[in-house]
C-alpha cells in the first residue's frame, strides 16, 4: 500500500483487531466490538450525560431505523443520497421464492428480488426528534431540549476504523428561538472541549461543512462554512492522517422547523441546533493515545470514566 495515510489506517485497524477490540465482519467499516471496547463506550456515554443532565433534557432513545418518508421529509435524501440507507425485504410469491433459491444455489445475485420497506436507516441521532416535537403542537417559551442516543448508518465504507458505516451518536438537541439555539451551541462548544481535554485527548475546534452531494452541494457547503453553521471538535487518531471529527456542533437555522412545521408560541418557525458526540471515535482516540490496556491509562482519565 503506497499511500502512507491508507497504510496508517490499515495498521491501526490491524492493531485494534489483533487486540480483540474490534471484530471484523467482512465488510469495510462494519465491526463487532469487544466487552472492553463496549465498557469504555458506556462509561464515555455516562460522562457525556453527566455534563448535560443538569440541564434537565427530555430523554429519547430510538432504534437504528426511522420511517422512510421521515428521511425524505428531512431533506437527507436530497442532500446526501450517497450516504442514505434503506431497508429492503423479500415480498414475493412461492414461485419467486423458488427462483430466489435457485439463484442462491448458483451463487447468483438475488438482491433485486427484494423491495423497499417503509423503514430507512437513521443517518443522525437527531432525525428522530423533530417529528416527535412537531406532533405536540406549538412550543412554549422555553422551547425544547432533548437528549438522544441512537445507532446510525452512513454508506461510506472505509479502511479507516474511525469511519464506520454503523456507529452511535449521543446528541443534545435544542429547539427554540435563534437566541436560544445560539446560546446552546456556544455553551456546548466550551463543554465538549473541556470534556475531551479531561480525557487527555488533544482537541481543536474548527469550522466545517457536511458532505453535500453534487454541484448544488458545493454551494450548500460553502454557505454552511461562511455562516459558521457547523463546527467540529477534531482529535488526531492516526498520526499520519488528518484529524478526525469526534464532536459536531450544528446550527440548522429553521431548516427542520420548516420541514416539520415546528412553531414557537407566537407562531414563528422554530430554529434547531444539535451537538453530536461520536462515541466510537472518541473511544478509538482513547485507545490510540493511552494504549490498548485500560488499566494503564492515566489516573485522571480513569477517574473521568468512573474506573
Amino acid at each position: 500500500m503506497n499511500d502512507p495515510v491508507s497504510a496508517a489506517y490499515e495498521a491501526f485497524r490491524t492493531e485494534l483487531e489483533s487486540q480483540g477490540l474490534l471484530i471484523s465482519m467482512g465488510v469495510e467499516g462494519l465491526y463487532g466490538r469487544s466487552g472492553t471496547f463496549e465498557d469504555v463506550v458506556e462509561r464515555l456515554n455516562a460522562a457525556i450525560g453527566a455534563v448535560g443532565d443538569p440541564d434537565g433534557p427530555e430523554v429519547m432513545r430510538f432504534p437504528p431505523g426511522l420511517g422512510r418518508l421521515q428521511l425524505e421529509k428531512s431533506g437527507y435524501v436530497r442532500n446526501f443520497p450517497h450516504l442514505a440507507g434503506t431497508v429492503a425485504s423479500f415480498a414475493g410469491s412461492n414461485q419467486d421464492h423458488a427462483a430466489l433459491l435457485a439463484r442462491l444455489s448458483n451463487d447468483e445475485d438475488w438482491t433485486d428480488m427484494q423491495r423497499p420497506t417503509e423503514v430507512a436507516l437513521t443517518p443522525a441521532a437527531c432525525y428522530g426528534v423533530y417529528p416527535v416535537i412537531a406532533a405536540r403542537g406549538r412550543l412554549g417559551a422555553a422551547g425544547a431540549l432533548v437528549d438522544v442516543y441512537t445507532w446510525c448508518f452512513r454508506h461510506e465504507p472505509s479502511i479507516d476504523p474511525a469511519r464506520m458505516q454503523m456507529f452511535r451518536q449521543r446528541e443534545h438537541v435544542r429547539i427554540g428561538t435563534p437566541e436560544q439555539v445560539a446560546s446552546f451551541r456556544a455553551l456546548w462548544l466550551d463543554r465538549a472541549r473541556a470534556l475531551v481535554e479531561s480525557l487527555g485527548l488533544p482537541a481543536a475546534i474548527d469550522v466545517a461543512n457536511d458532505p453535500f452531494f453534487g454541484r448544488a452541494g458545493k454551494l450548500l457547503a460553502a454557505t454552511q462554512r461562511e455562516g459558521n453553521l457547523k463546527f467540529e471538535l477534531l482529535v488526531p487518531i492516526v498520526a499520519e492522517a488528518p484529524r478526525t471529527a469526534c464532536v459536531s456542533f450544528n446550527d440548522h437555522r429553521d431548516l427542520f422547523g420548516r420541514a416539520w412545521g415546528i412553531e414557537l408560541e407566537p407562531g414563528e418557525t422554530a430554529h434547531t441546533a444539535c451537538v453530536g458526540f461520536g462515541v466510537e471515535r472518541l473511544t478509538l482516540a482513547l485507545f490510540r493515545h493511552h494504549g490498548f490496556f485500560v488499566a494503564d491509562w492515566p489516573d485522571s482519565v480513569r477517574h473521568v470514566l468512573g474506573f
